[in-house]
């Protein structure tokens, strides 16, 4: 067993963790020695060839393909350098104050995530692509809403130098998205934070932790780790854990800290997701450009969230209901395939939770609750309609009956898209923007920590991820991280002298 030792560990790079490296990295000028363990390797920019299934998994826990308990969804979620910020198509929102007032935890405001949002916002170039850039996925989407009398709204992006290449999924290959891997973590490191990947952390005792470095196996991409292979046992003054909604609550249950806090591993939410198509006479760009320009926002009233989208022959292939001709007929002309992705809003209820099997790997439970499968109708209905009025000539919406509706029965979208339809195994469904597990809240009987991260009386115990959202946030949660890690790293910042015996800020409620 090799001991090391430092004043902050950081479990996970992405959003969460890469924030909190850039954030306490002035620390290092007082002599605090800050370390971030990251599970998945570091690729190098030639290493992101766009192939589908080589990326897949590369990049992704399962390699794209972890399953709810039941098997009815697939999660998706990053493994590497940089977390789920280098698979994600770059959207850049700002949490509706609508939803943090509704998680009513006291001192989370709307104004402060929204100050906060901003300034990385500006730190990551967040910003609308220019209109020649749009490609004619987007550009039908944006038609199609306009004659149904909907407003299409543009994504603010993350980006810079993009060229279109459309692999944003699979890991930009033109190092143009401004994930934590190419802004936060660079920052941090400059600074002397030390980043250390292929490092899995086992278990967190009281203030130390257990962690497994494993060595890089024959043909797998990414760089080996910065610490040779082998079992370590870091001790730390404090820990941040920013492993993501499945894997800080895995990690927390594992470690035994379920016994204290019963709500850890509860109210995991996400945002349940179809990937519909339709068919077009001609064919259309999809496959360049950025894939993800335009949305329709209907969260508020009708419990969805419509995105343009672009995915690869073989998501597509997996998310298209049906087998043999008729699978194969629409496969055949991908190149005049309009596509639109379908998010449901659901909530936060008992049932829906992450916990941890016998070797204490993560299981998450999810049920598809009657609002949320309604929400996927109305969310379809909408999406056919949107395809119609954008010329296609027929529309493949997995809760219909037949599955492909043609041109001629537009008008009868709302009688041949139906709940009764949707059959939860049988209908191909995925969920990015995964959420809760550890939420935040003001008792120990009812949440895991504050509103500052800080775990329910353990001080030197931190969250700092989408695990911390006590209920579904209704957008893609990257900038509302990233925004919730900046007050944790605040509230360590306040609190050095205490934990570690460095110089710090104010003090925090």
């Amino acid at each position: 067993m090799i001991e090391r030792e430092y004043a902050v560990v950081v479990i996970g790079s992405g959003a969460g963790g890469g924030t909190v490296a850039q954030e306490l990295a002035p620390l290092v000028r007082d002599g605090v020695r800050i370390l971030v363990l990251e599970q998945g390797p570091r690729h190098a920019d030639e290493e992101f060839t766009g192939r589908e299934l080589e990326m897949a998994d590369a990049l992704y826990e399962d390699g794209g393909g972890f399953l709810t308990a039941d098997g009815t969804m697939t999660l998706a979620f990053g493994r590497a350098y940089g977390g789920s910020t280098v698979v994600y198509t770059g959207t850049s929102l700002v949490a509706p104050p609508r939803v943090i007032n509704r998680w009513a935890v006291p001192g989370v405001e709307p104004q402060d995530l929204a100050r906060r949002s901003a300034k990385f916002a500006a730190q990551n170039n967040v910003h609308l692509l220019a209109r020649d850039l749009i490609n004619d996925n987007n550009r039908l989407f944006v038609e199609g809403c306009e004659k149904l009398g909907w407003k299409a709204e543009q994504f603010p992006l993350n980006i810079r130098g993009c060229r279109g290449s459309s692999l944003c999924n699979l890991g930009c290959p033109n190092a143009a998205k401004m994930g934590t891997s190419r802004i936060q973590l660079p920052v941090a490191a400059r600074a002397g934070v030390q980043i250390v990947t292929r490092a899995e952390v086992l278990r967190i005792g009281e203030r130390e932790l257990s962690v497994v470095v494993r060595g890089k196996t024959e043909g797998e991409k990414g760089a080996v780790s910065e610490w040779e292979p082998g079992e370590y046992h870091v001790h730390a003054k404090v820990v941040v854990v920013a492993a993501g909604a499945v894997g800080s609550p895995a990690l927390l249950l594992r470690s035994g800290f379920g016994r204290a806090l019963p709500a850890l591993g509860a109210g995991f939410t996400c945002h349940p997701a179809h990937i519909l198509v339709a068919e077009h006479e001609r064919p259309i760009t999809n496959d360049v450009g950025h894939p993800k320009s335009y949305f329709l926002d209907r969260a508020a009233d009708e419990q969805f969230v419509l995105e343009t989208c672009m995915y690869f022959p073989f998501t597509t292939a997996k998310n298209l209901t049906g087998f043999g001709v008729a699978h194969s007929a629409l496969m055949r002309v991908f190149p005049r395939l309009q596509m639109i992705l379908v998010l449901a809003c659901d909530k936060a209820v008992p049932g829906n939770r992450v916990s941890v099997d016998r070797e204490g790997r993560p299981v998450v439970h999810y049920t598809f609750m009657p609002d949320t499968i309604e929400a996927m109708v109305r969310a379809t209905r909408a999406s056919a309609r949107i395809f119609f009025a954008a010329g296609a000539l027929r529309v493949h919406a997995p809760s219909a009956d037949p599955p492909v509706i043609e041109r001629h029965d537009a008008s009868r979208v709302d009688e041949l898209i139906d709940a009764v339809h949707f059959l939860p195994g049988k209908v191909s469904v995925s969920a990015a923007h995964l959420m809760g597990g550890c939420a935040m809240g003001s008792e120990p009987s009812t949440s895991v920590t504050d509103g500052w991260g800080r775990v329910h009386g353990l001080p030197w115990l931190r969250v700092a991820d989408a695990s911390l959202f006590p209920d579904s946030l209704e957008i893609n949660p990257y900038l509302t991280i990233m925004a919730l890690a900046d007050r944790v790293a605040e509230s360590v910042r306040a609190e050095a002298r205490d934990l570690f015996g460095a110089a710090g800020g104010g003090a925090i409620a």
